[in-house]
C-alpha cells in the first residue's frame, strides 16, 4: 500500500513539473509577435513545425512538419546569404519561394490570386494579407530558431492589409 501511494505521489508530482516548466523547445516571441498567433488561436511556430494559415485570417489551416530534407534545403538557401545583409535578404526571399512552392501542392494555394480578399469567393486558394503576414513571419521565426540568420533578426509583424478594402 505504502508503494503504491508513493509512486501516485511522484507520478503527481512529475506531471505538475511538467505542466508549469514550459517546453525546451519554446520560442521567445515579443508581445506583438505573439499576438499573431493567439488572435487566431493558434500555436506559435517551434523549431521542428508550424501551423500554415490560408483562407482569410487563418480560417483554414495545415500542419507543416519540418522533415530533415526541409532543414537541409532551407540551410542551403539561406547559406547563400552569408556575405552580408543584403545577400541574407536576397537568401531569405528565396526561402519565402520555397515556402509557397511546398505548402502550395499540399493547401491548394498554388493557384491562389495576389492580393486577393473575401470578394474573391476562393478563400480555400488562397492568402490573404494577415496569413501572408503570420506565414512568413512563422518562417522567419523558424529560421531564427535554427540559427540561419546571420546579419538579421526577426522584428515584430507589419501589415499590408487596406481597412477600407477590407484587406
Amino acid at each position: 500500500m505504502f508503494r503504491s501511494i508513493f509512486q501516485a505521489i511522484v507520478i503527481a508530482a512529475a506531471l505538475g513539473f511538467m505542466s508549469v516548466v514550459p517546453p525546451a523547445s519554446a520560442m521567445q516571441l515579443s508581445p506583438q509577435q505573439n499576438e499573431l498567433y493567439t488572435s487566431v488561436s493558434i500555436n506559435p511556430p517551434s523549431a521542428s513545425e508550424m501551423t500554415v494559415c490560408y483562407g482569410f485570417v487563418c480560417r483554414r489551416r495545415a500542419i507543416l512538419d519540418f522533415s530533415a530534407a526541409d532543414r537541409k534545403t532551407l540551410a542551403q538557401i539561406l547559406a547563400s546569404g552569408k556575405a552580408n545583409a543584403a545577400a541574407e535578404r536576397a537568401a531569405i526571399q528565396k526561402a519565402v519561394v520555397w515556402f509557397d512552392k511546398r505548402m502550395g501542392p499540399e493547401i491548394g494555394t498554388s493557384t491562389r490570386v495576389a492580393r486577393a480578399d473575401i470578394r474573391n469567393r476562393a478563400d480555400a486558394n488562397n492568402y490573404d494579407c494577415w496569413d501572408s503576414t503570420r506565414n512568413v513571419s512563422s518562417l522567419l521565426l523558424v529560421l531564427q530558431e535554427w540559427g540561419l540568420f546571420k546579419h538579421h533578426t526577426v522584428g515584430n509583424p507589419r501589415y499590408r492589409g487596406n481597412l477600407f478594402t477590407m484587406q
